[in-house]
């Protein structure tokens, strides 16, 4: 298991525009030949966003961008004429194929933070999608089949354990609380990249329930 914490990150954003970017892999001016991808997942970003900031429309292309809301509200607009509010416990899946153009906004009064996590697809190319899950289930987990990946929510109670999937391919990123897997603890901004681990754990602290998210991915 690789473990990366939090102040591991690379900082990005404009924080003069209400915008701070932590990067868990190589992006953009952040450059790391050995830090590209891990399995499918090729950008795990966590974005804070201050009310009236945003991303103005910007084109992507041969990706599948799962966002997944923590705190505030976030609004969403493309060039396939979807316009939607994001809330906490809901997941939004953007599949850029051939190309698409969007617009992320925090419209609202209070601080907005998200999880975006960018993957890449089996094949190039097709026609862009788009959907949002309202308020996901623990238990199911939320399938990309694009990618060739499955993203699992665990929020544990203090103190309860739960089994990770055993895969090719598992990224943990710990959203709030305190957590253990293995012999290693976890707080906050914390990820986990483990390849081809058998009968893993997560437990919660002590302390209170945390909020982690989950990627299994064949390869």
């Amino acid at each position: 298991m690789d473990v990366r914490r939090a102040d591991g990150r690379y900082r990005g954003g404009d924080p003069a525009a209400g915008i701070e970017t932590r990067h868990a892999f190589s992006f953009g001016p952040h450059y790391d030949p050995d830090n590209l991808r891990f399995g499918a997942l090729i950008a795990c970003n966590e974005e804070r966003l201050a009310p009236g900031a945003g991303f103005d429309e910007h084109p992507h292309s041969h990706t599948e961008i799962v966002t997944w809301v923590v705190e505030g509200e976030l609004t969403h607009r493309d060039s396939a004429g979807h316009e939607t509010r994001v809330r906490p416990g809901d997941v939004q899946r953007l599949s850029a194929a051939a190309g698409v153009r969007h617009v992320e906004r925090n419209d609202g009064s209070a601080p907005l933070t998200f999880v975006q996590m960018w993957l890449a697809p089996l094949e190039p190319g097709g026609d862009p999608a788009y959907e949002v899950v309202r308020g996901i289930a623990d238990p199911t987990p939320y399938a990309v089949p694009a990618a060739g990946a499955l993203l699992h929510v665990r929020r544990p109670a203090a103190g309860e354990r739960t089994a990770l999937p055993d895969a090719a391919h598992v990224y943990v990123h710990v959203v709030r609380g305190a957590v253990r897997i293995g012999r290693h603890e976890l707080g906050p901004g914390d990820a986990v990249r483990a390849v081809g681990e058998k009968g893993l754990e997560l437990e919660a602290g002590a302390a209170g329930p945390a909020e982690v998210l989950v990627w299994e991915m064949a390869g």
